[in-house]
C-alpha cells in the first residue's frame, strides 16, 4: 500500500550550544497518511567517537539558555519506558559532520508536537538507559513550528 503526503507542514530550525556554533539544520514534519514523515538535514555535527548523534523531540516550549533547560524531557504523553517514547527518533549517522535523516513514524500526530522541540545529544542513544537512552549533553535544539 502507497503512503500519500502533504507538503511540509511544521519545522524545526536547528542551532547548536554555545560549544557548537557551526552546528545547524532543519527538521520538517509532514503529514501522511501513514503517520508523519519526520525529515532532518544536518551540518556542523561534531567529531565524535561513534559518529552516532541521539534525535528526539522533548516536551518543552523553547531553546533558550545554555544547555537548553526548557526542553525538559522526551515527548512522552503515555508514560511508556525508553526507547517507546512518542519523540524517540532513530539516530543521526554523521558523514563528515553531516546528517541526513528521513522516517516515518506514527507514534504522534502533527498537532501534538508545535510548539515542542527537536534536540540532537552529544552521544548515541543506547535504546535501553532510563529515562533518556544514556544520549548526553544537549548540543543542539529547535522549536516545532507550523510552516
Amino acid at each position: 500500500m502507497q503512503t500519500h503526503c502533504a507538503p511540509p507542514a511544521a519545522a524545526a530550525c536547528i542551532r547548536g550550544d554555545g560549544e557548537h556554533p557551526g552546528l545547524r539544520g532543519r527538521v520538517t514534519f509532514t503529514p501522511c497518511s501513514r503517520g508523519v514523515l519526520v525529515t532532518a538535514d544536518i551540518s556542523g555535527l561534531p567529531d565524535s567517537e561513534t559518529g552516532f548523534f541521539a534525535l528526539h523531540i522533548h516536551e518543552g516550549p523553547d531553546c533558550c539558555g545554555e544547555g537548553f533547560p526548557n526542553t525538559s524531557g522526551h515527548y512522552n504523553p503515555e508514560g511508556k519506558p525508553h526507547p517507546q517514547h512518542a519523540g524517540d527518533l532513530p539516530p543521526l549517522v554523521s558523514c563528515g559532520g553531516r546528517a541526513w535523516l528521513s522516517v516515518l513514524t506514527n507514534r504522534f500526530r502533527l498537532g501534538e508536537i508545535i510548539g515542542r522541540t527537536v534536540v540532537i545529544h552529544s552521544h548515541p542513544d543506547d535504546f535501553r538507559t532510563q529515562p533518556s537512552g544514556g544520549a548526553g549533553s544537549k548540543i543542539a535544539c529547535g522549536v516545532i513550528r507550523c510552516t
